[in-house]
């Protein structure tokens, strides 16, 4: 079973269909969505400020989501799939959003709708990153736009096929 724990008076809070692997980590101030999933060795560590999560979204293998003290919290949409490893730390990130396998996105960005953060990429406190945009690269630049029927049949497709995952496991 996976480690949830309160702390400070918070206990996270899950809705309906939410699978966590036996050793996802979970603690504090979290509020998930319905059919989201949490992956092995990840961390959603509200402990020092809220952590919001919508619905249908994927925090993937050894992917860790923070917040900073009396600073900033964390606010993820719907349809987010966040890669394996990837750090998403005080942020935004609106609905239908990728952020690539190891990608780091700090304090204050806000993350548009459809938009994608290419892997390894690095999303420095207090940027915008536009919607329809890629971004890659330290510090992530929009590298370019792509169509909206791209963006679903990635971002659509990884976000639907998490959700099938979880169904093997249940």
């Amino acid at each position: 079973m996976a480690l949830i724990k309160s702390v400070r008076g918070f206990t996270p809070q899950f809705g309906n269909n939410v699978y966590l692997t036996e050793n996802a980590t979970v603690i504090g101030d979290v509020i998930m969505g319905d059919d989201c999933s949490i992956w092995f060795q990840a961390v959603v560590r509200g402990d020092v400020n809220s952590i919001r999560i919508g619905n249908m979204v994927n925090i993937q293998d050894g992917a860790v989501i923070h917040c900073t003290f009396e600073r900033t919290s964390t606010q993820i949409g719907d349809r987010v799939s966040i890669g394996h490893r990837a750090i998403v730390h005080g942020c935004t990130l609106h609905d239908h959003v990728l952020i690539g396998m190891g990608a780091i996105v700090m304090d204050n960005a806000i993350v548009e709708s459809n938009c994608l953060i290419a892997a390894g990429a690095v999303v420095l406190e207090n940027t915008r990153c536009e919607s329809g945009h890629i971004y890659a690269g330290v510090p992530a630049r929009k590298v370019k736009a792509v169509s909206p029927e791209l963006f679903e049949d990635s971002i659509g497709r990884i976000a639907q096929a998490y959700l099938k995952y979880s169904g093997w496991f249940k």
